[in-house]
C-alpha cells in the first residue's frame, strides 16, 4: 500500500483525443459530475462567478449521501453563528486543531489542503446560509477532536418524505440548494452516469469535457473552462475499495445505500488520463469513519446514524429499519462459523479488526479474505429488555433475520448471500453454552467482556446481521488548494477538478470537507481561462 502523500495507483491510460474529432451535444463553462454536498456547493459558486454550469447525476434525484446524512456542519473560524454565542474561532485555530499532533484521526493529511480548508471554512459556513440553508438554533458543540465548538446541524428540509427521501437533516443542506442553484441557471441532467473524461492529446492536453451515458446512448457535454469530479467516492465498489485493505469483500455493505452507491467512476475515469491517489495511508489509519459498527441489527444497512424509516419512498429496497441495540451485553456476537471472536460492548477499531479477520474458515473454503457474516445472537429475554419488535418492517426475514425454539434450529436456519457454508449447529450451541457459564462465574475467560450480565436461554433464539458498515472514503484524488487534479508527474491536468469524497488527501468525516472542497473547485473551475 502506498504511504501518505505517495501517488499511489494509476489506471490504464485511454487514447488522446482533439476536439477537431468530437461532436459534442451539449456545452457548458463548467460540467459538475455528482450532485451532492460537493457537486451542489460547486455548481452555484461557478454561477456566482458568471459561469454557465451543467451538472449531471447518475441517480434519479439530486442529493447523493448528503440527503441521509445528520446534516453536521462543524465549519468554524469565526462563522456568524459562532458569534451569535460568542464563541471566538479563527481560521488559524482551525488549522492547528486539524493538524496537531495529538489528533491522530488527521495525522496523515496533506497540510497544504488543510490550511486552504481551514482559511475556507467561515466563507463556505456563509455561504451555505445566503444560498438558503437553515441551521437548528442551539449553541454549537466540540467534535472532531477541537478545542472549540464548531458543529452546526442543519434542518431537515420539509416533513414530505418523497421531498427528504428519510427525513434525514442532511436533506436540508442539499434541498436548499439544488434550489439555490436552479434559482442561479444551473442545469441538471439526471440518470445521466459519466463514462469517461475527455483529455487532448498529447498526454499534457487539457481536459475538454466529458462523455455521459443515459438510456443506453452517449452524450458528449463540452467544458470550456473545466470539469469538476465529484461523484461521492469508492465505497461500493469492492475491487476499488480492496486496494487499500484486502478485507474489504463483498459482504461489507455501504452507509447510503440503497438511495446511492459510490463506485469511484470520478476516480476510474480521471486516473485513466493520469491522475494518481493521494494519501492512501488514510484508509489504513485506525481513526475516523471508514468502517464502522452497526447498531441496527436484523437489517441490510445498518449505518448507526442512518435508520430507515418505513414510509420512507426507498424502504421497499431497503428492506428493514433494524433493531437498535442500547446494550451489547443483551447479545453475543458470533462469525459465521458460530464463535464469538471479540468482546460484544467494545467500539474501538480492535473490534473492528476482529470483525474483518474472523472469517473462521481458517482458509480450507474457496473465499479466505473478508471477515464474513457476523450475527448478533440473543433469546426472548433479551427482547424483553431492549423493547424491540422483531417482526418486520423491524427486522428483514429475506436473509438478515431468523429466529427458532432451539439455538441448533437456528443455526440451521440461517441462510444468507454471504454465508457461504451452513453455520454449525454444534458450535453454536457450544458457543452458547460457554457463554452462559461465563454469566454464572461473572468473568468472560475468553474476550474480558465487562461481568456479562445475560444467559441466551428463553426461547424463540434470534440470530441478526450485525456486520460492520462501510461509510467514509478517506482517500482519492491528487488535488492541490485549487482542487485541480494533479497528474503522476506532480503537474495539473488542465481542466480538471476534484472534491468531495473523490479528493484524496484530507480525511475528515462528512459535511464540513466536501462543502468547503466544492465551493473552492467551483470557484477555481470558473475562474480559469
Amino acid at each position: 500500500m502506498a504511504g501518505a502523500g505517495a501517488a499511489g495507483f494509476t489506471a490504464q491510460a485511454q487514447s488522446p483525443v482533439s476536439a477537431g474529432q468530437i461532436r459534442f451535444d451539449k456545452v457548458a463553462d463548467v460540467v459538475v459530475v455528482g450532485a451532492g454536498a460537493s457537486g451542489l456547493p460547486a455548481a452555484i459558486m461557478a454561477r456566482d462567478q458568471g459561469a454557465s454550469v451543467i451538472v449531471i447525476d447518475a441517480n434519479h434525484d439530486i442529493g447523493g449521501h448528503a440527503m441521509l446524512s445528520g446534516g453536521r456542519v462543524p465549519l468554524g473560524g469565526g462563522t456568524s453563528l459562532q458569534k451569535k454565542y460568542n464563541v471566538a474561532d479563527s481560521a488559524d485555530h482551525v488549522y492547528l486543531d486539524h493538524t496537531n499532533h495529538r489528533n491522530k484521526e488527521f495525522r496523515f493529511g496533506d497540510r497544504d489542503l488543510i490550511r486552504m480548508w481551514s482559511d475556507e471554512n467561515a466563507p463556505t459556513f456563509e455561504f451555505l446560509i445566503e444560498n438558503g440553508v437553515l441551521f437548528n438554533d442551539a449553541p454549537p458543540t466540540i467534535v472532531n477532536g477541537g478545542t472549540v465548538p464548531r458543529l452546526f446541524v442543519t434542518k431537515p428540509f420539509s416533513d414530505n418524505l418523497n421531498e427528504t427521501i428519510n427525513g434525514s437533516p442532511g436533506s436540508g443542506l442539499v434541498r436548499h440548494l439544488e434550489a439555490s442553484a436552479k434559482a442561479k441557471g444551473v442545469t441538471f441532467l439526471l440518470r445521466h452516469k459519466m463514462t469517461r473524461i475527455l483529455r487532448e492529446g498529447p498526454s499534457q492536453g487539457r481536459v475538454l469535457g466529458i462523455t455521459a451515458q443515459s438510456e443506453g446512448k452517449d452524450l458528449n457535454i463540452q467544458a470550456k473552462r473545466g470539469v469538476i469530479i465529484a461523484t461521492g467516492g469508492h465505497t461500493a465498489n469492492v475491487e476499488f475499495r480492496r486496494m487499500f485493505d484486502p478485507r474489504l469483500t463483498e459482504e461489507y455493505q455501504s452507509a447510503g445505500e440503497p438511495w446511492t452507491k459510490q463506485m469511484a467512476e470520478g476516480e476510474q475515469a480521471a486516473m485513466e488520463i493520469g491522475a494518481p491517489l493521494w494519501a492512501t495511508s488514510n484508509v489504513a489509519n485506525e481513526r475516523g469513519y471508514q468502517v464502522t459498527k452497526t447498531i441496527h441489527i436484523g437489517c441490510r444497512y445498518g449505518y448507526r446514524n442512518l435508520k430507515w424509516n418505513p414510509k420512507s419512498p426507498l424502504f421497499d429496497r431497503a428492506g428493514a429499519s433494524g433493531l437498535t441495540v442500547r446494550d451489547f451485553q443483551d447479545v453475543i456476537l458470533v462469525n459465521q462459523i458460530g464463535q464469538r471472536f471479540w468482546n460484544e460492548v467494545d467500539e474501538t477499531y480492535d473490534f473492528l479488526n476482529a470483525c474483518l479477520g474472523t472469517n473462521g474458515n481458517l482458509g480450507k473454503s474457496a473465499k479466505v479474505n473478508g471477515g464474513g457474516p457476523i450475527w448478533a445472537v440473543f433469546d426472548s429475554d433479551a427482547v424483553q429488555r431492549e423493547e424491540w419488535d422483531p417482526r418486520p418492517p423491524n427486522v428483514d426475514m429475506s436473509g438478515w433475520f431468523f429466529s427458532a425454539d432451539t439455538i441448533g434450529g437456528l443455526a440451521r436456519k440461517i441462510a444468507n448471500p454471504y454465508q457461504l457454508a451452513p453455520l454449525p449447529a454444534p458450535s453454536l450451541e457450544e458457543t452458547v453454552a460457554k457463554y452462559n457459564s461465563y454469566v454464572d462465574s461473572g468473568k468472560d475467560q475468553d474476550f474480558g467482556k465487562p461481568a456479562p450480565k445475560y444467559k441466551i436461554q428463553t426461547p424463540p433464539f434470534h440470530a441478526a446481521w450485525s456486520t460492520p458498515i462501510l461509510h467514509d472514503c478517506l482517500t482519492g484524488l491528487k488535488i492541490n488548494r485549487k482542487c485541480q487534479v494533479i497528474d503522476i508527474q506532480g503537474k495539473v491536468i488542465p481542466g480538471l477538478y476534484a472534491c468531495g469524497e473523490s479528493a484524496g488527501g484530507f480525511a475528515l468525516h462528512g459535511l464540513p470537507r466536501v462543502t468547503v472542497f466544492g465551493r473552492v473547485a467551483g470557484r477555481e473551475a470558473a475562474q480559469a481561462t
